[in-house]
């Protein structure tokens, strides 16, 4: 499969840093430093914070000359927040330069300095490589988007045993590396159980207690680990749509993982790659359109459960449920649409070409008739 000439947000990342400072986080090697130095100048003002000499003239501010600056894992700094400022700030009476600050953690999460940034930077968030962004038409390479994960060097790979190899390292990496530069975390071991244990609860409600006891530790350090999991992209959760027609669960929630190809059950993998399929969608929608939007599940005391809700201003605008081959009209989409029926819904199958509407306009497809209409 060709790669894409660019990546999705490479125009957005142009048109913000036109105004102002643009952050641009997402997972370790999901292509934010090639996407940056991609961009028109870009490499001549490349540093990088886990590059000793590149960190030295960061702190003593000997930066690039010219007019565009890319700063790589600035947020290990402590100080970063009031360091950026420091270099926005004093620039605004000269030459303005476009400032690109790339994480692979949670940007907004890392505030040691408060908020000081606040007004000076848009926020955007990198994504793996989807159906949409590759323009996948044909089921081989849906396939092997499914088998192989969005992530760019394993996909381009073609090879399931690369994405394994790849997926062992770069779980290693994480954990080793980038959890210990930026989490005060004592028991990686147990954190790597976590990590490995996680992979085969997709798709179920995730039990805080029932981890707690198959590794030993207290219900609050299995949240904290999976918390910072969440924070440098490794899992993402999904809270319960709750509403006053339904009777909802209300705590409980459901996780993901942004690569896919670790889950091993394949039902539960497809799922998975819708939700991030989703999500990457929604995240889009919230950085580059300012819409409100977000994505959940529905779960009611009575058993009834739908996959995906995304709501904007609360309100239900899509519910999509993932089956492997059925296309008999899931129970729970059903009743779940006729309590919000002007929002789109949508089954979607990974083994079935069949493909129909219903008289209450509930839409039975393939999964890339949907997904093909993401980003």
């Amino acid at each position: 499969m060709p790669r894409p000439k660019t990546r999705y947000l490479y125009q957005q990342i142009l048109n913000d840093l036109e105004r102002k400072m643009v952050f641009l986080a997402g997972a370790r090697q999901v292509g934010k430093t090639t996407l940056s130095l991609s961009l028109p100048g870009a490499r001549k003002g490349y540093l990088n914070w886990d590059v000793a000499e590149d960190r030295e003239r960061i702190l003593r501010r000997e930066l690039p000359p010219g007019g565009f600056l890319i700063l790589d894992e600035l947020h290990k700094y402590r100080g970063w927040r009031d360091w950026l400022k420091g270099i926005y700030d004093a620039q605004v009476l000269g030459t303005r330069r476009r400032i690109l600050v790339t994480g692979s953690a949670r940007l907004d999460y890392y505030r040691y300095s408060g908020d000081s940034l606040q007004g000076r930077y848009h926020m955007l968030r990198l994504h793996p490589l989807s159906v949409a962004e590759l323009g996948i038409e044909h089921r081989s390479d849906l396939e092997q988007l499914l088998i192989l994960g969005g992530f760019p060097e394993p996909f381009f790979s073609g090879s399931e045993t690369e994405a394994r190899r790849w997926s062992r390292e770069y779980r290693n990496l994480l954990i080793r590396e980038e959890i210990s530069s930026l989490e005060r975390v004592q028991d990686l071991g147990n954190l790597e159980l976590l990590a490995i244990r996680l992979p085969e609860l997709v798709g179920s409600p995730l039990s805080i207690n029932a981890l707690r006891e198959d590794l030993q530790v207290t219900h609050k350090t299995v949240s904290k680990w999976v918390e910072i999991l969440e924070r440098l992209y490794a899992v993402f959760r999904l809270p319960p749509f709750g509403h006053p027609l339904l009777r909802a669960v209300k705590k409980t929630t459901k996780h993901y993982h942004f690569d896919w190809s670790i889950v091993n059950d394949r039902a539960a993998r497809f799922e998975n790659m819708i939700a991030s399929h989703l999500l990457k969608w929604v995240h889009y929608q919230q950085d580059v359109e300012g819409r409100d939007l977000e994505l959940r599940y529905f779960r009611d005391t009575d058993g009834r459960e739908v996959d995906f809700v995304v709501t904007e201003h609360r309100r239900p605008i899509l519910l999509v449920e993932a089956k492997l081959s059925s296309t008999k009209v899931d129970r729970s989409l059903r009743y779940l649409h006729e309590r919000f029926p002007e929002a789109r819904a949508w089954q979607l199958a990974l083994e079935s070409e069949r493909d129909f509407e219903t008289p209450q306009g509930l839409r039975v497809a393939p999964v890339n008739k949907l997904l093909s209409q993401l980003i």
